[in-house]
């Protein structure tokens, strides 16, 4: 259930919101709504990279049943980084970046574990898309035990752009999925890195595996046959500290 403080209604309100600077994951629009302060709120949208979800009405009145206008946002409660400045920082301050990619990833108790371990290991960043991926919420940053205060988020238009910009930029690709034919551990994390992990039910995407300069495979002994995503991406954090001998931010 949303609070009170974790949301905007009305189109001017949160045109308002957007000229004031205030961080917004998304924005929820009536579907039949049109008109032209609808269509100037869509532009800036647009100019914003804030995803637009289409809706019943109904679904904006389960929210609140005050004069929305047809227009809900819903706040983040932490800024997002763009990712083409975070990197080039890391490497001017003297660190091997070492990034988490997730890929599909919806589950948010999922997502609050990896960004906990991630927080806790070093990492320098998360990476989600902007679409079919899970948000930075309060449910996330609760699940991450606070951890998302403190470790940047990139949301990116797009996976596989995201992919070859760490690429071009010197990171080594790295794909966690069954389909990899090099086990884990003989994969040198003490280069810049990128992990990717994919999401339960489908694993990463073909677009994204096909640029990726390694897959790397989870060994797995019992009936089950797979790993939690959480619990896999933990895995490889780990190996990356192991290699590197300390923290993952290291000059």
């Amino acid at each position: 259930m949303l609070r009170k403080n974790d949301y905007i209604f009305g189109l001017r309100a949160i045109q308002e919101a957007l000229e004031a600077g205030k961080e917004i994951d998304k924005v929820m629009i009536r579907k039949e709504l049109g008109g032209e302060l609808a269509k100037e709120l869509l532009s800036r949208l647009r100019e914003c990279d804030i995803p637009v979800q289409r809706v019943p009405l109904e679904r904006l009145n389960r929210i609140t049943m005050k004069n929305h206008q047809g227009a809900i946002a819903i706040l983040s409660p932490v800024g997002y980084q763009r990712l083409d400045m975070l990197i080039p920082s890391l490497f001017e301050n003297g660190v091997i970046p070492a990034v988490m990619i997730l890929d599909g990833i919806t589950d948010t108790r999922n997502f609050g574990a990896i960004a906990r371990t991630a927080e806790c290991s070093g990492f320098n960043t998360i990476i989600i898309p902007d679409r079919g991926s899970v948000s930075v919420n309060a449910d996330a940053v609760k699940t991450s035990a606070g951890a998302l205060l403190h470790l940047p988020v990139c949301r990116v238009r797009s996976l596989p752009d995201a992919v070859r910009y760490l690429r071009e930029c010197g990171l080594k690709v790295v794909g966690a999925t069954e389909k990899g034919a090099v086990p884990y551990t003989e994969i040198d994390y003490t280069v810049p890195v990128g992990i990717v992990m994919g999401s339960e039910d489908t694993g990463i995407s073909s677009e994204v595996l096909r640029h990726c300069d390694s897959l790397a495979a989870i060994p797995i002994m019992g009936h089950v046959g797979s790993l939690n995503v959480s619990v896999a991406a933990g895995v490889m954090m780990y190996e990356t500290v192991r290699q590197r001998g300390s923290s993952v931010s290291l000059t």
